[in-house]
């Protein structure tokens, strides 16, 4: 018994050491080839079609959480600026209580950006989601990603993935403690999405040079 016990931590401690070799490698590419594209100065970008905004929570009454407040007040700003000619909000709405992305648009609208350059993707399920539907859907060729400092090395990596030129504004920090550790997972997944590109949930396509009124759901 003693002898299979020593066996059994051996097989163990490979295990853990692979998984967490997998971890940090996973993590060291995503960041590398994504780190001279993302910056949290917006006039450091160049002008793109888009600013793409991935969803996040939202509160049952339609206001946006902290999170996803951030990403819209930073694009907005990026269309005010100029460096933008549209704005793509995307985001989860697999069920009819819970709507991310016409919450994102009606902040958008509220701020005073013009209808017919807001664009909604229903569909934005996750990252990879939102980047491949960005590209397939609404025909994206050049973006700029508005979101946190802790996603935006993934967004950016997943969007060139699919096959834009994508830049990154990191903005605000969110709660690091809480999303660190699941970021560092997060791109593993991210990783092998940017690896094998598996298929999404597509449908008519939308371009985004368009007006954006034909993307919105209808009432």
């Amino acid at each position: 018994m003693s002898r299979l016990r020593r066996r059994l931590i051996v097989v163990a401690g490979a295990f853990a050491l692979s998984g967490t070799l997998v971890v940090a490698t996973a993590n060291a590419v995503v960041v590398k080839r994504t780190d001279d594209r993302i910056t949290d100065d917006p006039d450091a970008l160049p002008h793109a079609q888009v600013a793409l905004v991935p969803g996040s929570w939202v509160m049952p009454d339609g206001r946006l959480g902290a999170v996803v407040q951030q990403r819209v007040d930073a694009a907005v700003a990026l269309y005010r600026a100029g460096t933008v000619d549209k704005v793509l909000v995307s985001g989860d709405n697999r069920t009819h209580a819970y709507n991310e992305p016409d919450a994102m648009r009606d902040a958008v609208l509220r701020a005073g950006v013009p209808p017919e350059d807001v664009f909604t993707d229903y569909a934005g399920r996750s990252t990879w989601h939102t980047m491949r539907r960005a590209r397939e859907v609404f025909r994206v060729e050049n973006a700029i990603v508005v979101t946190q400092d802790f996603h935006v090395a993934r967004a950016v990596d997943l969007g060139r993935a699919a096959g834009m030129d994508v830049r990154g504004l990191a903005v605000g920090d969110a709660n690091r403690l809480r999303v660190s550790a699941r970021e560092v997972l997060a791109r593993v997944r991210g990783f092998g999405e940017a690896t094998l590109r598996p298929e999404v949930l597509l449908g008519p396509e939308i371009p985004i040079t368009g007006d954006g009124r034909a993307s919105w759901a209808k009432p």
